[in-house]
């Protein structure tokens, strides 16, 4: 008996130490990936449903749900800040913050748009329906990233949250709306009970997406010069999730596939993440998509 509890010991310990071991190699791993300039920050999501109505807004609150999952697994602290519920089921638009290290490197591969095939619970007939999402994703800056905006620029409005409660955000009477109005960009936070914090962090998602704005315009002068063709990095079609005639999810840039759906719902999207930037950072990105044209 003593000999077998000694063997179970070591046993244990050579478990945790494995599992010790390969946490240390997955986030040597990751940083050595994840070498951009914001890459090791939290991160600024939102979804958005793309036309379709209730049917693609149910798709998208399915994508809020994956993701809250996939953060609560890495240990990220998540918090929804606007949640705009759909008219009958499902949201309109939703914005949450992920805080954590490298939650930006991670979540930008899932930015783009997400496709979603299955019998519809909203069709009486129980047909087939195709749906759109899209998902954008913005590193949340430190506070000395220099981002100008002139108060002047801003329309600041309050209103009545219209979010449903306890499930994604609180019920409060100080939810806040920014306008930027030279670039058309609007940001709410509906969050907190305070109209001051939800106007801090509408400012902060406000700041994220002026840099990423500016960011973008820099790349695209530097691509002219250059003669460079760049990817459309949303508005392109990056997943397809099949639950009807059969189960698949397959990601249309690395030909990662998945049988297990319903897992996959759940937050088990890792190996989409992980797959996209091993093959972006060795350059391989889309080319198993060219050897099958």
């Amino acid at each position: 008996m003593e000999w077998a509890e000694q063997g179970e010991d070591v046993a244990g310990e050579l478990t945790r130490a494995l599992d010790t071991l390969a946490s240390e190699v997955e986030t040597a791993e990751t940083k050595r990936i994840l070498g951009g300039e914001h890459d090791q920050k939290s991160a600024i999501v939102t979804i958005h449903p793309g036309a379709g109505g209730t049917e693609s807004q149910d798709w998208a609150d399915m994508l809020l749900r994956m993701y809250l999952r996939w953060a609560e697994r890495r240990g990220f602290r998540r918090e929804v800040i606007d949640y705009q519920p759909g008219d009958e089921a499902g949201l309109k638009s939703a914005t949450l913050t992920l805080a954590g290290d490298y939650a930006y490197g991670l979540m930008s591969a899932e930015a783009g748009v997400h496709r979603l095939v299955r019998i519809s619970p909203f069709d009486q007939a129980a047909r087939r329906h195709t749906s759109f999402a899209s998902v954008f994703v913005w590193p949340e800056l430190p506070e000395d990233v220099e981002v100008e905006i002139d108060e002047k620029d801003l329309r600041i409005d309050t209103y009545r949250s219209s979010g449903h409660g306890g499930q994604h955000i609180n019920v409060t009477d100080s939810a806040v709306r920014i306008t930027h109005v030279p670039t058309g960009i609007v940001v709410t936070c509906q969050n907190e009970r305070s109209q001051g914090r939800n106007r801090d962090a509408a400012m902060k998602v406000l700041r994220a997406r002026l840099y990423d704005l500016k960011m973008k315009e820099q790349q695209e002068r530097l691509d002219l010069l250059g003669g460079e063709k760049k990817d459309i990095a949303f508005g392109s079609q990056i997943r397809s999730y099949v639950l009807h005639p059969y189960q698949l999810v397959k990601d249309h840039r690395t030909k990662t596939e998945v049988g297990d759906v319903n897992r996959v719902l759940d937050g088990d999207i890792d190996i989409f993440i992980k797959t996209y930037l091993k093959q972006k950072a060795a350059g391989t990105l889309g080319k198993a998509a060219e050897s099958e044209d």
